[in-house]
């Protein structure tokens, strides 16, 4: 015996395609968005680098910053504070293809360990879907770090330790 289908149901099936299709009508519009995650830690050795000593920095302040590649005023300034970890996470609602876009150090609560070397106080992050990277819309910023203004005395054997001879001087 064959059962025929209610007559109800089509009509319930033409509106849940309906609705499937104006919410991705709906997120299409939405545009490309991004999730831009990092850490901050603390640099007491003033290593450039982190060591047993480096310790994360909770409560720190960073700043997505984009601007064009031939200069001129930001087009983005969107600003995050860490958590527990010393992780942040920014959320970015539109595509940067035509930018420069960093994460830039802006405030420690550690008074102790608070100075901002320029150069090392960012980390350059790629906020465009058009560059052959399929991380879903997250983009990793490299850890970056603020420095204590005298290091600890015992950075300098730890420094010994990493053997850094044939390493390039910094600049």
């Amino acid at each position: 015996m064959t059962r025929c289908m209610p007559a109800l149901t089509t009509p319930l099936v033409a509106a849940s395609l309906l609705l499937l299709a104006l919410a991705g009508v709906a997120s299409a519009d939405k545009g490309p968005g991004f999730v831009v995650t990092g850490r901050v830690y603390c640099d007491p050795c003033r290593a450039g680098f982190e060591t047993n000593v480096s310790h994360n920095v909770e409560g720190a302040t960073v700043a997505v910053d984009c601007r064009p590649f031939n200069g001129g005023e930001s087009k983005l300034k969107a600003e995050a504070t860490t958590d527990k970890n010393g992780w942040y996470k920014i959320e970015i609602d539109q595509d940067h293809q035509e930018e420069i876009c960093e994460v830039v150090l802006a405030k420690s609560p550690d008074k102790s360990c608070s100075e901002i070397e320029e150069f090392r106080d960012r980390a350059r992050v790629p906020l465009t879907s058009n560059n052959g990277i399929k991380q879903q819309g997250i983009r990793y910023a490299n850890p970056i770090a603020f420095f204590r203004k005298e290091p600890l005395k015992e950075c300098g054997g730890i420094l010994q330790a990493y053997d850094l001879r044939d390493a390039p001087e910094t600049p």
